[in-house]
């Protein structure tokens, strides 16, 4: 990380940086009698009684005294991506919403405010792509309100980590006392070299709908209820993919949607007992193939920050992070 002008350690941003994405080099507690420094990089949210906060690609925020910082910057967005589908975040994000579909939504402005009695957050959080037509804190009082109604707590989804995500947003709800409870990577990869995945694929049934036995091996709810199967049902084209396993409960499942281009991957669960067997592989080998006959070419997956081993097998697929989401709650 380059600070330097001249061989000189230069402060060149101020508060009208606001919003642009900086590197800035600040004074750390002394070690050993020593100097020590703290580089950061990140989007600055705020900038106000000497404070500055700067917002990372992961969605943490790291608040810096100004009177300790040495040097700072603006630099260019996060540089693109070398491998993989080049994509937009607001694409691949209506392209995720409308891979998991809300039983019922209503706008806000440019924002949607979506609810599926309770099933998972995805489909019951606001989804804020744009300006919500009132001031935010208008805004986040009808959220409250709109959920309230319904008996769910309110939620809003709101991403970081790449040009257009949402920053901004995410320091301001954290400043009104919005805690960020979950947060996922949105991965993007090529396609073919999912369908190309070396794999026993011939083991893998595709089917239209989620059968009771596809049902039983999914984990996210006990006994599904009909919105439940609406949830997974709704999309531009999906398809749901099951190995056979012991007692009429598949050994692993999977979900695809695709959506033009893109194919996203979803609910990929494989029982404890068959892991290790390279099941997964073969769902998702298997759902790549179907997606490539329907002419799509590129594939996204979300996963969760603290499940790291789905994360070191997208790793090993190709999958690499494009931004981050998370989901805000207050009560």
């Amino acid at each position: 990380m380059e600070f330097t002008a001249g061989g000189r350690l230069e402060v060149r941003i101020t508060p009208s940086d606001v919003g642009k994405r900086v590197s800035v080099r600040r004074l750390g507690e002394p070690a050993s009698g020593t100097e020590t420094f703290t580089d950061t990089v990140g989007v600055l949210t705020s900038w106000t009684e000497g404070v500055l906060l700067i917002t990372r690609r992961t969605g943490e925020t790291v608040r810096i005294a100004e009177s300790s910082l040495v040097a700072g910057k603006v630099v260019p967005p996060a540089p693109a991506r070398r491998r993989g589908p080049a994509a937009g975040f607001e694409e691949l994000a209506r392209v995720q919403a409308r891979a998991w579909q809300p039983v019922e939504s209503e706008p806000l402005g440019e924002w949607t405010l979506r609810a599926a009695r309770g099933f998972t957050r995805r489909a019951n959080s606001a989804l804020p792509l744009g300006d919500p037509g009132v001031p935010l804190d208008d805004a986040l009082a009808r959220v409250r309100a709109w959920y309230g109604e319904r008996g769910l707590p309110p939620y809003v989804q709101a991403a970081t980590g790449a040009e257009g995500t949402q920053e901004r947003l995410c320091a301001a709800l954290e400043e009104r006392g919005w805690r960020r409870e979950v947060s996922a990577e949105v991965r993007t990869g090529g396609l073919a070299p999912v369908a190309d995945l070396p794999a026993d694929t011939g083991r893998v049934a595709l089917s239209r709908t989620p059968d009771p036995a596809w049902l039983r091996r999914y984990q996210r709810v006990g006994e599904p209820g009909p919105h439940v199967v609406r949830v997974l049902s709704a999309g531009p084209s999906v398809w749901f993919a099951s190995v056979a396993g012991e007692g009429g409960v598949p050994a692993a499942i999977g979900r695809c949607v695709v959506d033009g281009r893109w194919a996203g991957f979803m609910a990929v669960e494989v029982d404890p007992a068959h892991r290790r067997q390279g099941l997964a592989r073969a769902v998702m080998a298997a759902l790549a193939a179907r997606a490539l006959e329907e002419g799509a070419s590129a594939a996204w997956l979300q996963v969760e920050t603290d499940n790291g081993a789905a994360r070191a097998l997208y790793d090993g697929m190709g999958f690499a992070v494009h931004h981050h989401y998370h989901h805000f709650r207050t009560s």
